[in-house]
């Protein structure tokens, strides 16, 4: 268990955790779906 677990829910630590989680979302769900159409257009592509 680490420190952050312990914080309450309001505290500055635990939004900055939700925030971090919020902003890894937001670029990484478009850049897999990104990926996911390149990798599905190269095929294509090279297959035929």
């Amino acid at each position: 268990m680490s420190a952050e677990d312990a914080l309450p829910e309001g505290t500055p630590a635990r939004r900055r955790i939700g925030l971090m989680t919020f902003a890894w979302l937001w670029v990484g769900l478009p850049f897999a779906y990104g990926l996911a159409e390149l990798v599905r257009t190269v095929t294509r592509l090279f297959v035929g």
